[in-house]
């Protein structure tokens, strides 16, 4: 059922690209093929960690006009979150070479450089 959508696809790119009805529909200023690296970028960190920690800390200091000494608990445990954080970080980044299920940019160019893309259009 799969092969039957990707040949109808096909069969409309076609038309689209054809001069059959004098000017094509589709005109694509470039090639119609992958490119043989991908963009330099750095990716997101992701979502922020504490937040529930944290907010706990600001509202003891709303009620206690910003007085550090009667917040003392609440200020350890958003510093031990914050501890237990990084470190799983840490031993995140050290664990997987590849961000969140993505390769890095640099491996990604070196194996598209091992393996390039057919310069051949549809």
């Amino acid at each position: 059922m799969a092969s039957q959508g990707g040949v109808a696809f096909l069969q409309k790119v076609n038309k689209m690209l054809s001069r059959q009805n004098g000017k094509p529909v589709l005109k694509p200023n470039r090639p119609l093929a992958l490119r043989d690296t991908v963009a330099d970028r750095k990716l997101s960190k992701g979502e922020a960690s504490c937040v529930t920690e944290m907010s706990v800390l600001m509202a003891c200091w709303k009620d206690n006009n910003f007085v550090d000494d009667l917040c003392s608990t609440e200020i350890d445990s958003f510093y031990t979150c914050v501890k237990a954080a990084q470190a799983a970080a840490k031993n995140k980044s050290q664990q997987t070479g590849t961000y969140a299920g993505r390769l890095h940019p640099k491996e990604a160019n070196a194996l598209l450089r091992r393996y390039p893309n057919l310069r051949t259009e549809i």
